[in-house]
């Protein structure tokens, strides 16, 4: 006889997949409204090319390690920290925040371009509330082109540099100069947003971090304690999360890692690619357990045509509630795809 208290391994990968999509998206199917509008608002492949550089960046792990990275580099700009401290739920409620972040990055790059223009809309009137000033008297506000320009810059770089740290190789696919690629394509999600005199290549980048050095802080302590041990999580998770967050102290651009008190994407030592290699072999293995794709990612390739329905995916009605801003809705309809008001 079996032992049943030991899990078999697609039900601890299905326990695995569900506890992760909780996290990032608030919906243990990981498909909350915001994703199954990937699939069924509008038709297209939206900003970004199918399978291109965008979405091979976004659609990777790594971008759990460029996350860490991020709000490390963001926490390098006062007014940006200000912002963050004073209008979001980062310290009471960390993964509310997380998903919030994560339906921006994930309808920007999968959606539709109808949907990823509402959704740049929805996130302009939430910046459009964030301003105030700060206890030595500077005004800060989330509207402010060259703060979103700041937010865009440690993003980017974050990202980029965890997914050459730790993702999958794409110079194969696409060439050497990809990051390049990258960097000038998703500079259009920040344009959208107002950010103005973007970067559009990997070295203007690097210029772009030096030339605002002067305008960084330390981080906050209190950030920094934050984002060694998130609260809220249990052992698993603990332990995985801490891959994580080694990792993207080893991704941080040089022009903010000594104001975090991590060592950057210097000159590493052998421990430190061994660490590298260690959260790289995690992120494999987690993969495994998630699948190929995102929820977010199936519901685009559904959207367009390049795969069937997901799993998830109610095949009788589109979104429930009012239709969005007047957006056309795709409605599954048995094996077709019909395009129409609900």
């Amino acid at each position: 006889m079996p032992d049943r208290s030991i899990p078999r391994p697609a039900d601890l990968a299905h326990r695995v997949r569900r506890a992760f999509r909780a996290r990032v998206s608030g919906d243990p199917t990981g498909a909350p409204d915001w994703v199954r509008e990937i699939a069924l608002v509008g038709e297209g492949p939206g900003w970004f090319e199918p399978d291109g550089v965008v979405w091979r960046v976004h659609g990777d792990l790594s971008t759990l390690v460029g996350g860490v990275a991020a709000l490390l580099g963001q926490g390098a700009h006062p007014l940006a920290m200000a912002g963050v401290a004073r209008h979001s739920t980062y310290r009471s409620d960390p993964w509310a925040r997380l998903a919030g972040t994560a339906r921006w990055l994930t309808v920007s790059t999968f959606g539709s371009a109808e949907l990823a223009e509402r959704e740049t809309a929805r996130v302009r009137g939430m910046h459009g509330r964030v301003r105030g000033t700060t206890d030595d008297g500077r005004a800060y506000s989330a509207s402010d082109p060259a703060l979103l320009r700041w937010v865009h810059l440690a993003f980017t770089d974050a990202f980029l540099g965890a997914h050459e740290a730790v993702g999958h190789d794409l110079a194969p696919r696409f060439g050497r100069d990809w990051a390049d690629t990258y960097v000038a394509d998703w500079s259009r999600s920040a344009r959208a947003l107002g950010a103005e005199d973007l970067p559009v290549n990997r070295r203007e980048l690097a210029e772009a971090l030096r030339a605002l050095e002067p305008d960084l802080e330390p981080v906050p302590a209190e950030l920094l304690t934050f984002l060694s041990a998130p609260d809220g999580l249990n052992r698993a998770e603990r332990i995985f999360y801490k891959g994580l967050a080694v990792a993207g102290a080893l991704v941080l651009s040089p022009s903010v890692a000594p104001l975090a008190g991590v060592p950057g994407r210097g000159d590493r030592s052998p421990a430190d690619r061994l660490r590298l290699q260690r959260t790289r072999v995690q992120l494999r293995a987690f993969q495994l357990a998630l699948g190929p794709h995102s929820p977010s990612e199936d519901a685009a390739r559904y959207r367009i045509g390049l795969a069937g329905p997901p799993d998830w995916l109610d095949r009788t009605s589109a979104i429930p509630g009012p239709p969005s801003a007047g957006l056309p809705h795709r409605r599954p309809s048995g094996g077709a795809v019909n395009i129409g008001t609900p």
